[in-house]
């Protein structure tokens, strides 16, 4: 799905114009972002949560040259499903 099918189904489930719903979505999006950036944790009950994860430093390689490259130590985000959505995806119909 797209965030343009998103905003189409946000849209059609309710009275809405599409800029309502595109505006929803963005505004979603943002709030997610902006709390992970700040290192805050987003939990959604029933969908599942968002944090970020501490990747140490390490050494690569560039897989063209076989040249090693030092990798920074980073933070990355990571999204964790609710038992909930891990039960409807495997689900066997």
């Amino acid at each position: 799905m797209t965030k343009a099918e998103l905003v189409d189904q946000v849209t059609a489930s309710g009275d809405l114009t599409r800029r309502d719903g595109e505006v929803i979505v963005e505004t979603f999006f943002e709030g997610v972002m902006e709390a992970l950036r700040a290192d805050d944790k987003v939990e959604i009950r029933g969908f599942g949560s968002f944090r970020t994860r501490q990747r140490n430093s390490r050494t690569g390689r560039n897989p063209k040259t076989g040249e090693k490259v030092d990798v920074p130590a980073k933070r990355v985000p990571y999204f964790k499903p609710s038992k909930e959505l891990r039960d409807l995806v495997n689900t066997t119909a």
